[in-house]
């Protein structure tokens, strides 16, 4: 008998360019594997469009509209949540009699009905209420920076509604940790990513990269760290997103040794990958996993991290730590002219078994259809 699931997205999972839609993505391909009929629900926004590939991996995609009423900013319902809110979606993932995955509080507003027929289940991509303190410390923007605490108090208190569903699937051991002691039926599942042998560019690389989001305050706020760090330095420091943020732009032009370059896909990093001899990897909030740093692992060469980016996801032994600059600088120096060896690659091929995608799916299928 084929077994269905219906999977509720936050935002469209293609292309998997971000952290958050990378799991969904990669998630659903492993799923399709194993021969699960998928049904996708996904919210429009952003000038993001409707994408044919999804159609390929899901039965059928339905797709809808995310309100940003400016009321729902003084409501006690997180932004986040609310914004999601669609009687549509309500009505079509009761007309399927399939068990249902929530992908990130985002997509939870109906958990306070509490009248579901059919199992229900959560992915959660964060603790959200301490990412969203997280973010509200990083900016500098003061309306932002109240907007990220607000949300931060509203996700803590509504986030008791994951009580009442009948699973919880964690994206790393850190908040394995967190989501065990306040609810049950929680399961570490780690972060689904694209599968794929780990490269070694044998190439010389000559830079340092740092990649993310620029549109997140806590990667600007690493930028513009790891500028300080290389500004006065001999290394070249190239600074990669797939968004202009004029802040950094207007810093990177006092420098002639740090570059910024657009990505606007996975294969413009991919080559930024196999050019450069160093990955640096910074973040001033611990939380969850970062996709970033598992990308890292599989394409790139040595990589330097701090505390917040890799403590307690497993994966520590894979990087070099410094948390300051000196730190950072005495790391780089040590690492520069140092070869990116095969025993490296050996110890990570082997470190990263725990993180294929289709034992995670596995393990999924088997929680939810049990």
């Amino acid at each position: 008998m084929t077994k269905t699931l219906q999977i509720v997205s936050f935002d469209i999972p293609y292309p998997p360019k971000y952290g958050g839609v990378i799991d969904i993505y990669y998630k659903i391909e492993a799923l399709k594997k194993q021969g699960i009929k998928i049904y996708l629900h996904t919210f429009l926004y952003d000038n993001n469009t409707q994408q044919q590939k999804l159609e390929t991996l899901c039965d059928k995609v339905f797709y809808y509209n995310r309100s940003k009423n400016l009321k729902f900013f003084f409501s006690l319902i997180p932004f986040i949540i609310l914004s999601r809110k669609n009687k549509q979606l309500y009505e079509n993932i009761n007309s399927i009699d399939a068990p249902i995955l929530f992908e990130g509080l985002h997509t939870c507003y109906f958990l306070k009905k509490d009248n579901f027929k059919v199992k229900t289940f959560v992915r959660t991509h964060n603790i959200e209420h301490k990412y969203y303190y997280g973010l509200a410390k990083s900016e500098k923007n003061i309306i932002k920076k109240c907007f990220f605490f607000l949300e931060s108090k509203k996700l803590k208190r509504f986030e008791r509604n994951l009580s009442k569903v009948n699973g919880i699937f964690t994206i790393s051991p850190f908040e394995q940790n967190y989501f065990s002691k306040h609810y049950k039926n929680s399961y570490y599942i780690p972060a689904f990513h694209e599968s794929i042998k780990i490269k070694n560019n044998r190439e010389q690389g000559d830079f340092i990269l740092y990649h993310g989001d620029l549109r997140i305050s806590d990667n600007i706020k690493a930028a513009l760290f790891l500028i300080n760090v290389y500004k006065n330095t001999s290394y070249k420091l190239v600074i990669s997103s797939n968004a202009k943020v004029k802040r950094i732009s207007d810093e990177i032009r006092k420098y002639d040794n740090i570059f910024l370059e657009e990505i606007p896909n996975k294969e413009d990093l991919d080559i930024l990958f196999d050019k450069a001899h160093i990955n640096t990897l910074i973040s001033f909030q611990k939380t969850g996993i970062k996709l970033k740093l598992l990308n890292t692992l599989y394409k790139g060469k040595h990589i330097i991290a701090n505390s917040e980016m890799i403590e307690d996801t497993g994966l520590e032994d894979l990087c070099n730590l410094a948390n300051s600059k000196n730190e950072i600088l005495k790391k780089t120096a040590e690492l520069f002219n140092e070869r990116f060896s095969d025993l490296e690659v050996q110890k990570r091929s082997k470190k990263l078994e725990s993180f294929n995608p289709i034992k995670s799916a596995e393990k999924i299928v088997d929680v939810i259809f049990k």
